[in-house]
């Protein structure tokens, strides 16, 4: 099997782009209106060789816009797009070409071409490239047995299953070797079940081939799932970024803590509706932990060292990335010193506390 294309053809990326440590993509103060609108307002951000950084927002919060200026279809109005050292912004059209190769894409509705067999679809940019049929054939069964469909090669796109159409999808954006992923809501099609097997192939294509991959995905489960790192765009801005498991437990934007509803623990809704922010005879506080405090007896502790009673409303622990991030409800006497020692002794303890309102009664 032939591993290694002509050096006539093929995009050379400088030779210090891709070294370990360095950034793949960077992108720097990116704007691009539409009109009055803001798709992009200043933009800046990275993404490391090797790691898998999760772009996540509502619609219209300008991830289309993001990634159509990171695969070369949409040119900013102002601010850098480099990718492996180069500004693409600032390329032509020839220039261009050679480096999108460099970029792979896998979509949501998949985009294969009916007319094609699957291995005709996985080798369809190395044919637009004028690789051999030999060598088209022999890297599209390459990818094919990576994305477990090798028995699938003779088939055509009306006869697989959703998730079967999207493994083809991605093997053909391996099929020029990039240097980048671009995954643009590429599970949203998807049942939940078929969505954590693709979650899980791309994990494992990340570390096999150590291959950098940007997601973009309005789901926090798929952040959840793979992500290393996430960034939260919000009206065309990065409104909050950082590694998974430390934007998971201490969500800092309203945006964040919004998207994020449906995974974090919530007060049951019958105490929530009782909630009051007038002060009652027992105050309900807020308690998110995560890492090494959250491996600790944080209430044992809490027991013995600050007088006076407490109960545990709800809450649950999860581990993001190995790391444990916990978030509870704590009822306590509303006292106003009493309250005040219970948050100073949290907080010295490296705790995110805070009172969301008070109840009535212990119902």
């Amino acid at each position: 099997m032939n591993q290694h294309f002509s050096a006539e053809t093929q995009y050379t990326p400088p030779a210090d782009a891709a070294a370990p440590q360095e950034d793949v993509v960077r992108l720097v103060d990116l704007k691009r209106r539409f009109g009055a609108t803001a798709a992009l307002d200043g933009v800046s951000l990275t993404v490391r060789k090797g790691e898998i950084l999760g772009i996540i927002g509502r619609s219209g919060a300008g991830k289309s816009t993001l990634i159509r200026c990171l695969n070369g279809l949409e040119r900013p109005d102002s601010g850098q797009v480099i990718v492996e050292g180069r500004d693409i912004a600032r390329l032509g059209e020839r220039e261009l070409q050679p480096l999108r190769r460099r970029i792979g894409m896998i979509f949501q509705h998949f985009n294969l071409l009916s007319a094609k067999t699957v291995e005709d679809n996985v080798a369809l940019p190395l044919k637009i490239e004028g690789r051999s049929k030999a060598e088209r054939l022999a890297r599209a069964a390459e990818l094919l047995d990576l994305v477990g469909l090798s028995e699938k090669a003779k088939a055509y796109p009306a006869s697989l299953s959703g998730g079967q159409k999207q493994r083809v999808g991605i093997a053909r954006a391996l099929a020029a070797r990039p240097a980048l992923l671009l995954s643009d809501e590429a599970t949203s099609a998807l049942d939940p079940e078929t969505t954590r097997s693709i979650l899980a192939l791309l994990r494992d294509i990340n570390r096999r081939l150590d291959l950098t991959i940007l997601l973009i995905t309005h789901e926090m489960e798929v952040i959840r799932s793979i992500a290393d790192r996430v960034a939260v765009i919000d009206a065309g801005r990065i409104v909050e970024q950082g590694p998974v498991w430390s934007v998971f437990a201490d969500p800092r934007s309203a945006i964040t803590k919004s998207l994020l509803g449906g995974i974090r623990p919530q007060l049951p809704e019958e105490i929530a509706a009782r909630l009051s922010q007038s002060a009652g005879p027992e105050a309900v506080l807020r308690v998110d932990i995560a890492g090494e405090i959250a491996r600790q007896p944080l209430l044992s502790d809490l027991a013995t060292t600050v007088p006076g009673s407490f109960r545990l409303i709800h809450g649950g622990i999860d581990h993001v990335q190995q790391q444990p991030v916990a978030s509870l409800f704590l009822g306590i006497p509303a006292d106003a010193g009493h309250v005040k020692q219970v948050l100073d002794f949290l907080k010295g303890r490296g705790a995110r506390a805070e009172v969301v309102g008070y109840v009535s009664d212990n119902d």
